[in-house]
């Protein structure tokens, strides 16, 4: 027993506040809160005697001034320390601080149960092995007269082995939690309550099989077997109603299962099953028939008889000690069994269950762990989960073929095969690919193994790549060859060449120094503007740099910035990359041949390769990089084209010719969009990357054509439904008020502008909990006024919100309103970041599927305005609303069905007019009546200005006092500045000035 009080003064009713980072507690430091709630406060410490990390755990201090909890909490703590399994999270040591009882236990990384099993379904095999850990740990607390009391997801802990560990054992009596009429019962933890818990009975161990059991129903159905809307349904359902049966039966849910699970949720405590031990055992027949073990650890090999005469002892002595060899063999064999059953299949059903992202590390161990386990049915099952054998030719035939895994850039290069390669197992991932053979040039480029982005019924379909290999010396330096393929509505494109890397400066000195802006046969098309041609000595007058030499605009003195000759050129128009393209004797790249050289919307935009792509690519808002110092490659084996310089097409477009592939300053998903701008744009973000065409005269003439924005309908003349059809409409994003179940999972004090606390709560459907993202700023005193965030699409591609402060969404659009005094909150809607849903995702959009997930977002949003509501630093009263992107196109819809938000700030937004009638915009733009700020690019053609941001202003329902548009010389990006004065004025003018400290 550890004491570290100040004093030991018997006053209970002091205020405890929280711990700062940094502060001794004994000899744990603490480094931050990792949880909160009516259970107490959790902090993660460093011991510094014994240099480990350890969770630290006080009795919530409503509870500090009872005697009688103290004295229980030491009590019971004390006795789960003698806890000692690897199924529990071990306690170490029962102290107090500063009036406060805790205890130091074993810090887990991984997650809880609840959050495993939250949103997906897991394999069958996963759940008999989980269920059977968390039996043998619960049998060794029971054999040594310990019961939980609260067994339930939450309070299990799956480590990054896939190991389960219980924790919290012997404090839910402390907490009161084994009776209804004490503190702290929650929605959560009367679902896991037995019958005799319910009444307010005595209870023993047998309260712990039961709680199993409902985990165990959970874990296979996703729902609670005894469900209700408050905790008082709840348990009228445990005392009086039986559970729905599995609904799986054969294969995956054997009548065995069924029987386990009634027998663990038996009324009658007697006929319940009488030790965990015994459900363990039952478990592990099923595990084992899935399993179809071919070898038994522990079998005995008899002794012949003839080996024991004594007239053969002398020669049999060379046997014994090859016997001794080969049993020593076996035994160490077996071991490696074991452990690869044991320990290698749970984390391999981990990585699967984790999803494609990490079908390769899976992969990695299946093969380790078919060493020792060659027939075993759920390692076969999961291996041909995660493999594919793709086909890989050339022409010519005979190139030796090497991989390295997409994400690891800088591994070591290794052999495949020489092709043609057909029959080798790869597993389901992206690489880098590298084919070389003598006397042709060597080829680099990027595939993923599979051809589509998911799975269907028959697997993954393995990838055919082909390629055919150029001689050394005939390609166009500096470039790589594209294969050509067919455009839908256009025809056949054949194979063409583009260069590996975006012009340089160094590249482009030697065009400016040639006389290139001087001679007019460069300068082949028509320069127009403002509807008038102009002379080529009119317009030279426009394409100057800063001293008003010819040049690039950010050059001085016809010269680019010295140390910058390997960096892209930027502040070019379209005119001077056309000409600089004619002076290389190449093209720019008509829209077609850009898209084929970058697959940007192809299958690279699935969410495999964009999380892949765009951390590996120049979007970090700090300028450009130089060219090729960015390991972010296309299929083609082209950097950089995500990223970096936008690059200039061909074509030509509404507002003036399209520029591809994002800058550094734009979102990532521009990498997949389409941008336009004026042909004499000459931004810092604009540069160049030319191509050269085989046969330019082959070539359909409509590849060279303009960009034609969607074929839709003007939104001006849809018709939204009627009064009476919307109100039924609306009713859709209604739902009962049930419990919020809130729960503060951690807090950040690291950061100088805010606490950061991670919170969540229960969805307003089925049984999901809905994670946000509390910022509260420190220059500003409670109640604050709250900006809730709606962030672009890109975050659907996100599997982790973990380090959303570092992220550009954060730090470009939010940070500065959290300056201004005001806290944000960003909830994890349905179907982003770590509650992704491939299937929501890629519904399409005249789907029912589609409509509910559209349901299931308004639903996260208003909920968390419930969430806001219970707060008591929080003005519910000055709530707006920010989209961008993909938010400002929901801000046709959110606000039209929320009237508690009192501002909308909507950036690059708009509307589509697409979509089933029930979530179609134009049915609630009208009906929005909230004060409306819209910023827009001109340029925009994710959204266009004239058939999707225009008709989205005059359509809202504000009043004309009340809506404002802005409109910029940009595409789908709002300059930061103008963003930041446009939103902070709204808001003043709407929620109110705020006060800061």
């Amino acid at each position: 027993m550890v004491d570290t009080s100040p004093s030991s003064s018997d006053d209970r009713t002091q205020t405890y506040l929280p711990l700062v980072v940094g502060t001794m507690v004994s000899h744990y430091r603490i480094i931050e809160k990792i949880g909160a709630g009516g259970m107490g406060e959790v902090y993660l410490a460093e011991d510094t005697e014994l240099n480990r990390k350890v969770a630290l755990k006080f009795l919530p201090p409503h509870l500090c001034q009872d005697a009688d909890c103290r004295a229980r909490f030491k009590r019971e703590a004390q006795a789960a320390a003698k806890l000692d399994h690897p199924n529990i999270v071990s306690v170490f040591e029962v102290g107090e601080f500063q009036g406060r009882p805790f205890f130091s236990m074993q810090h887990v990384e991984g997650q809880s149960l609840k959050e495993v099993i939250a949103g997906r379904t897991l394999l069958l095999e996963r759940i008999i092995n989980l269920g059977i850990q968390i039996c043998d740990g619960l049998q060794a607390a029971h054999e040594k007269g310990i019961t939980h009391r609260d067994i339930k997801p939450s309070n299990i802990l799956i480590d990054s082995h896939g190991r389960a560990r219980i924790v919290d054992f012997g404090l839910a009596s402390v907490m009161g939690l084994d009776h209804l009429t004490k503190t702290g019962s929650t929605m959560g933890t009367v679902a896991y309550m037995s019958p005799e818990q319910a009444r307010g009975l005595e209870v023993d161990f047998r309260a712990d099989i039961w709680s199993f059991g409902v985990v165990l129903y959970e874990m296979f159905t996703g729902r609670i077997p005894f469900p209700g809307d408050h905790d008082q349904a709840i348990i009228y359902s445990i005392l009086h109603d039986d559970p729905q049966r599995l609904k799986n039966p054969g294969d995956e849910v054997t009548p065995e299962l069924q029987n386990i699970i009634d027998a663990a949720l038996r009324k009658d405590v007697a006929s319940r099953f009488q030790s965990a031990a015994e459900i363990s055992k039952r478990l592990k027949v099923i595990l084992q028939h899935l399993s179809d073990r071919s070898l038994e650890p522990g079998r005995r090999v008899p002794v012949p008889q003839w080996l024991r005469r004594p007239v053969i002892s002398v020669p049999v002595l060379i046997a014994v000690a090859a016997a001794s060899m080969w049993a020593a063999w076996y035994v160490n064999r077996e071991a490696e069994i074991r452990q690869a059953r044991e320990d290698l299949l749970p984390q391999i059903v981990e990585l699967v269950d984790a999803g494609r992202d990490r079908y390769i590390d899976a992969y990695n161990l299946a093969v380790k762990a078919k060493q020792y386990l060659p027939k075993d049915t759920l390692l076969d099952r999961l291996f041909r989960r995660v493999s594919v054998s793709p086909s890989i030719s050339t022409e010519p035939t005979g190139a030796s073929v090497y991989i390295r895994e997409y994400r690891k850039p800088e591994s070591v290069w290794e052999p495949l095969g020489v092709t043609p390669v057909s029959s080798t197992i790869m597993p389901v991932g992206f690489y880098r690919w590298k084919l070389a053979k003598s006397g042709y040039d060597t080829v680099i480029f990027a595939s993923p193994t599979v051809t589509g982005p998911y799975a269907d019924a028959e697997g993954y379909k393995p990838v055919e790549i082909n390629r055919l290999l150029d001689r050394s010396g005939t390609v166009p330096r500096g470039m790589i060859r594209v294969s050509g393929g067919t455009i839908r509505g256009i025809g056949r494109v054949g194979d063409f060449f583009i260069d590996r890397y975006e012009v340089t400066n160094k590249q482009f000195k030697d065009f400016v120094d040639s006389g290139g802006y001087r001679r007019e046969e460069f300068w082949r098309q028509e320069i127009v503007k403002d509807g008038e041609a102009l002379t080529f000595a009119e317009a030279s007058r426009d394409f100057v740099d800063q001293t008003g030499r010819p040049g690039p605009a950010g050059w001085q003195g016809g010269d680019y910035p010295d140390g910058k000759g390997d960096y892209p050129v930027s502040g070019v128009s379209w005119y001077e990359a056309a000409a600089y393209a004619a002076f290389t004797g190449k093209s720019l790249p008509s829209m077609y041949h850009w898209e084929m050289a970058s697959s940007a919307r192809g299958s690279f935009m699935t969410r495999g390769f964009f999380t892949l792509i765009a951390p590996m690519s120049n979007f970090r808002r700090e300028g450009p990089m130089p060219v090729g110092s960015n390991p972010g490659m296309t299929y083609s084996g082209a950097y950089d084209m995500a990223g970096n310089v936008r690059e200039w097409c061909w074509n030509a477009s509404p507002g003036g010719r399209i520029i591809r592939g994002g800058a550094w300053n734009d979102a990532p998903y521009m990498f997949g969009n389409y941008s336009q701008a004026s042909p004499f744009d000459r931004s810092e973000t604009n540069g160049v990357r030319c191509v050269a065409y085989v046969d330019s005269a082959s070539i359909p003439a409509a590849v060279f054509g303009p960009y034609e924005t969607d074929d839709r309908s003007s939104p001006w003349t849809a018709q939204p439904v009627s009064d009476e059809v919307f109100s039924i409409f609306k009713e859709q994003f209604s739902y009962d008020r049930s419990a919020l179940t809130a729960r503060v999972e951690s807090v950040n004090n690291s950061l100088r502008e805010c606490v950061q606390e991670k919170v969540s709560f229960a969805a307003a459907y089925e049984h999901e909990r809905v994670i946000g993202y509390l910022f509260l700023p420190t220059n500003s005193a409670p109640p604050y006024q709250t900006v809730i965030y709606f962030p672009g699409s890109g975050v659907v591609y996100s599997a982790s919100s973990r380090n959303l402060t570092e992220d550009s969404e954060f730090l470009d659009r939010l940070l500065f309103i959290i300056k201004s005094g005001r806290a944000v909150f960003w909830p994890v809607y349905k179907g982003t970041f770590e509650r992704q849903d491939s299937v929501l995702v890629n519904a399409d959009d005249s789907s029912h599927l589609s409509s509910e997930w559209t349901v299931k977002i308004v639903k996260d949003l208003r909920r968390s305005i419930d969430y806001l509501g219970t707060r008591s630093d929080i003005d519910t009263s000055r709530l707006a609303y920010l989209g961008y992107s993909w938010g400002g196109v929901m801000g046709a819809i959110i606000p039209a069905v929320e009237k508690r938000l009192k501002a909308v700030v909507l950036a690059v937004g708009g509307i589509h007019g697409t979509g089933r009638p029930e979530v179609r915009d134009v049915n609630y733009v009208s009906r929005v009546t909230t004060p409306v700020l819209m910023l827009n690019g001109k340029y925009d053609l994710t959204l266009p200005y004239e058939t999707s941001s225009k008709p989205m202003f005059d359509l809202l329902g504000t009043p004309a006092n009340d809506k404002l548009m802005r409109l910029y010389e940009t595409d789908h990006f709002i300059p930061r500045n103008e963003f930041i004065r446009e939103t902070l004025a709204w808001l003043d003018r709407y929620l109110g000035p705020v006060r800061l400290q």
